[in-house]
């Protein structure tokens, strides 16, 4: 299905307004880069804690199937563009299980700024309990 009704104005699509991922609703439409709608957000993931969004869980209908963050191209009120090719949804990976994250406010390695506000703040690396 390709979407439709979005027109250009002066260069610009009259779109619905971005918004966060903590204003995406369940339900809103998900397409490939293309424009090609392949299924509707099931859930939003995120470490609340630091306020890091993770991914999409998204209802195909091949079942419930996980889309990073970093393949996430835009998010609007009624719809999520995502930066995926055809090829690239036909192998989207079923989502995890919800991961626990923990700090080790002792590890005080790296030298990025992440690392460094992290340190500052008392939050050291984040880690992915198995």
């Amino acid at each position: 299905m390709v979407r439709s009704g979005v027109g250009t104005l002066n260069g610009m699509t009259d779109d619905a307004d971005p918004i966060a991922f903590t204003a995406l609703q369940e339900g809103t439409p998900v397409e490939s880069g293309d424009g090609q709608v392949f299924g509707t957000v099931e859930r939003v993931l995120a470490v609340e804690e630091v306020d890091v969004f993770d991914g999409l869980v998204v209802r195909t209908s091949d079942g419930v199937r996980f889309v990073d963050a970093d393949h996430v191209g835009q998010i609007f009120s009624t719809r999520v563009v995502t930066t995926l090719s055809a090829d690239d949804v036909s192998r989207l990976p079923l989502p995890d299980q919800d991961p626990v994250y923990d700090a080790d406010a002792d590890d005080d390695t790296g030298q990025s700024l992440s690392d460094r506000f992290g340190r500052m703040f008392g939050h050291g690396k984040w880690k992915r309990e198995r």
